[in-house]
């Protein structure tokens, strides 16, 4: 029978007990269980020696199938073994019913025991106590019992409303009691009296997408939920019972008996549920409890236990979790397909199809081969249905015999494929198109299409980094940079990032960003740089693509420097014009600096959505804009800082006129500082400081504290002006970092008068400008209290790291070079991140008698990459020798704060 045609079959029989595979322990339980009479001690004995022949059993790698039957099985005989010993006599007419997972058969070791005790219309009083004794005795012997005691009437009333509960009773099974009761609650649950199919089935979708967006609508995050991600056992789940309310399938298999699967697909679905109850049942062995989350600390765990090992160029970890993500992408393909084949037999109303072409036709709203053969006949029709699927946004997706019909015909796209003008001319269409990009090139992912024409990309599917700060794999990291620079792209997203959206609008061929977002991480995990393996790549694809030598030039170019905007503004001093100057130099016209912003915009945005902030935003920007700036004066003319200092201090003075601040308090201001101080602040900073210090009485030695709630520079900026302090950049960062707050920048600017004006730049662990007012007041009244309490008091942080940052053991590596130009020797810092480090930082510095003038703040996932720029007391580089030793020292200090970190007495810095 098709699926198309099916029709729903009469309500079966009640289901059969949980099918146990053959377990000594359970012969004679029922023996052994009345042996020990009403004892709990002695059940819950059993109990354990049940639960560590699981264990060994497991470990030992029996079919984790025959396990989760077994579980089920065991407490089957434990739940009717109670009834009898407490209910038997006074509850004869009562149900008591497996529900949810365990009414399926199937229990993990920490998994819900859902029952429901089903009373018939009219209880007798002394059955409910018999019944509050047994859930009592439950829970006693160690089960974490989930029951409710409901009526038929309770039952369907509950229903009504709440599709779970619902969901729940569609795979009530009888352990024990009144068989007859059971069924008469059935019938009063059937579709036609209650959730008829097509409402069930759109109830289930609508809770599939729902769950789904919680979890970014991906299935690749850094820790995902076996249970309810995208792709995960509930996706399994859904199918089974949408199949069950349709035509009372039992099982999976019915599926095929149906003719809703075809045997292969239906091997993949049983492999997929294995693999995914395999790592449920281990995470839950390892943790003890009822785990569901994939998380860092269980990874590693599981990944060994399953047999993996390190190899050449890729963690042992990471290999467990590509054949994960690979595996949950499967399972949310075959959900789709049969989703849609549901849908368009439960749903739909059939109707003419409407033809597109000789190869396509719409029907029902889906997109459609006319027949089965189209793709073997023209296999450029495995490109053209994205193409055509952007060119008519109102068809809602792809038939599912269609969807069948390109797996079976990914093999047609091989090399002689991959090298034809037409499907390069397809495959630049889809890029090129006004609407759908990204969906398609996802939907191409999907199917496998993607993959095969970009072998690159088929290599990078589902693979993993094993840090904090890929919050995906590859190839989901690749789409979602593809999808940002199509917001860019769209005029009605211009509000998100105004600069990045006008330059991307005005990119004379926006296609080629698209391919270089495409390209830029294809080479992870070949050895080597990504950036130039990927760039050969790119170039080469480009060049069989149909491209302009010097389009597939600039998007090489573009693969092999996409880091390089990034990692300059971040590390790097832009406030210094001969970096500005060195960095035009490299990209050497405006139409690289265009592109290459873009995709850095997008790249850092789609890596991790926890580490993207407007102090990123801003700082781009900036950085941005200043190298435009150099290029247009030409590269023979370089940046004068002179005329820079000149241009800041005309900007800050228009600003501070504007608001009444007198020429005379601008001077007498300004001759505190030094040049230095106007080419590392903005016209707004160098007004705001002057006019605090303008109002500020004269000559007084009283501190200053304030905050600029939204700085230009998308943070909060932190202002302390006051008396050099022996360990004031360690004091204020202890105690910012103890109030929770990132710090992205730091600058300390000694005055001509012998104060220090530190200006440090925050965010809210969210990465939000500090908004409410009370926590403005908190974070002054916490500054005032360290810069007039005693200079020798204690310094601590006792903030706890995020759980995830005591996973790793990041080695602690410190560089110290001259920047001979400047006077000053440069400190770049790797380390472990955790609350306290700047702060640790900073004593050593002062011990050390190192002074220091800034600090790039930048934490990469679990690691801290910072930059410091230092000089000794004397304002001189620093030698050798006392480099060597503060480097020995900054070493000795950190180690020593991770080891506390990772035995649990620290914690770990927030990202920033």
């Amino acid at each position: 029978m098709g699926a198309a045609d099916t029709e729903v079959l009469p309500e079966q029989s009640l289901p059969a007990a949980a099918p146990a595979a053959p377990w000594p322990l359970l012969a004679g339980l029922a023996e052994r269980l009345a042996g020990g009479g009403g004892d709990p001690g002695a059940w819950r004995a059993l109990l354990r020696e049940a639960h560590e022949e699981l264990k060994a059993r497991f470990f030992a790698e029996e079919p984790v199938e025959e396990l989760v039957h077994a579980r089920a099985a065991l407490i089957d005989a434990v739940l009717r073994a109670a009834w009898q010993a407490h209910c038997a006599a006074s509850c004869a007419a009562w149900a008591l019913v497996a529900v949810g997972g365990y009414g399926r058969g199937e229990l993990h070791p920490c998994s819900d025991v859902d029952v429901l005790l089903l009373a018939p219309p009219a209880p007798d009083p002394h059955a409910g106590t018999a019944v509050e004794k047994l859930v009592a005795f439950l829970w006693d012997i160690g089960l974490e019992i989930g029951h409710s005691v409901r009526s038929i009437a309770q039952c369907a009333e509950e229903c009504v409303g709440d599709v779970g509960v619902m969901t729940t009773l569609l795979e009530a099974r009888l352990l024990a009691g009144d068989a007859t009761l059971l069924g008469a609650m059935r019938a009063a649950l059937a579709p036609e009296r209650i959730w008829p199919v097509k409402q069930f089935f759109e109830a289930k979708v609508r809770e599939q997408a729902e769950r789904h967006l919680k979890a970014n609508d991906t299935a690749y995050n850094l820790e995902p939920n076996v249970k309810t991600g995208p792709g995960g056992l509930r996706d399994i789940q859904t199918i089974a019972w949408v199949a069950k309310r349709h035509f009372g399938a039992e099982t999976l298999d019915g599926l095929l008996t149906h003719g809703f699967l075809a045997a292969p697909e239906l091997r993949r679905l049983h492999q997929a549920q294995a693999f995914l109850w395999r790592v449920r049942f281990g995470l839950h062995l390892f943790t003890g409890r009822r785990e569901d989350r994939l998380l860092f600390d269980h990874q590693i765990r599981l990944a060994l236990a399953f047999g993996y090992e390190d190899a050449s160029y890729t963690l042992a970890v990471e290999q467990f979790m590509q054949r994960y993500y690979r595996t949950v992408m499967d399972v949310s393909l075959l959900n789709e397909l049969l989703l849609q084949l549901f849908r368009e037999a439960i749903l739909t109303e059939s109707e003419p199809p409407r033809p597109l072409n000789a190869r396509f036709q719409v029907r029902n709203g889906s997109l459609e081969a006319v027949h089965e053969e189209v793709f073997a006949r023209t296999p450029s029709a495995l490109l053209e249905m994205f193409a055509l699927l952007q060119q008519n946004p109102e068809i809602r997706g792809v038939r599912a015999s269609t969807m069948r019909a390109v797996a079976r015909n990914l093999w047609l796209i091989d090399e002689e494929f991959r090298q034809n003008p037409r499907h390069h001319r397809l495959f630049l269409e889809i890029l090129r198109s006004p609407v759908g990009v990204t969906h398609e090139l996802r939907r191409m992912n999907t199917y496998g299409v993607l993959g095969r024409y970009i072998p690159a990309f088929g290599r990078v599917v589902g693979r993993m980094q094993y840090d904090l700060f890929h919050a995906y794999t590859v190839d989901a990291h690749t789409l979602f940079v593809v999808s940002n620079l199509r917001r860019f792209a769209i005029p009605r997203y211009d509000q998100e990032l105004p600069e990045a959206s006008r330059v991307m609008q005005q990119l004379p061929r926006q296609e080629i960003a698209y391919l270089a977002a495409l390209f830029h991480d294809l080479a992870k995990g070949r050895g080597g740089d990504h950036s130039e393996l990927g760039a050969v790549d790119a170039e080469a694809f480009c060049l069989e693509q149909g491209l302009s030598p010097y389009d597939a030039r600039l998007t090489a170019w573009l693969v092999r420097n996409h880091l390089e905007l990034s990692m300059t503004s971040q590390k790097q001093d832009i406030g210094d014009p001969q970096v500005i100057n060195a960095f035009a130099r490299k990209v050497g016209d405006e139409t690289h600096l265009d592109y290459l912003y873009v995709l850095t915009c997008a790249d850092v945005r789609g890596t991790n959505p926890k580490l993207w902030n407007s102090w990123k935003a801003s700082l781009f920007k900036d950085f941005y804009q200043r190298v435009k700036r150099a290029l247009r004066r030409g590269l023979e003319s370089p940046i004068d800082p002179e005329h820079l200092v000149r241009e800041t201090q005309d900007a800050a003075r228009r600003l501070l006129i504007e608001r009444g601040v007198a020429e005379r308090d601008i001077a007498a201001a300004w001759t505190r500082f030094s040049a230095g101080y106007f080419l590392q602040h903005s016209p707004e900073e160098v007004a705001w400081h002057t006019r605090l210090l303008a109002e500020r009485d004269a000559g007084s030695d009283e501190p200053l504290v304030a905050l600029d709630a939204h700085s230009l520079r998308g943070t909060t900026a932190v202002l302390i002006f006051t008396r050099p302090r022996r360990n004031g950049f360690a004091r204020t960062t202890a105690v910012l970092d103890q109030l929770g707050l990132n710090i992205v920048d730091a600058r300390i600017t000694p005055t001509g008068d012998g104060f220090s004006l530190d200006l440090y730049h925050v965010l809210e662990d969210d990465g939000q400008a500090i908004t409410d007012n009370d926590r403005q007041v908190e974070i002054e009244q916490a500054l005032w209290r360290s810069v007039q309490g005693p200079e020798d008091a204690p310094l601590s942080v006792s903030r706890r790291a995020p759980r995830q940052a005591r996973m790793f053991n990041t080695p602690t590596q410190i560089a110290l070079s001259v920047d001979e130009r400047n006077r000053r020797s440069v400190l770049e810092l790797t380390a472990g991140d955790r609350p306290g480090l700047l702060s640790d930082v900073g004593k050593v510095l002062i011990a050390e008698r190192v002074e220091l003038h800034a600090a790039k703040i930048m934490t990469v996932g679990e690691r801290a990459e910072d930059v410091f720029y230092l000089t000794d007391f004397d304002n001189q580089p620093l030698t050798g020798a006392a480099a060597e030793r503060l480097r020995e020292r900054l070493i000795a200090a950190l180690d020593a704060g991770q080891q506390a970190l990772r035995a649990g007495a620290g914690g770990g810095r927030a990202a920033s």
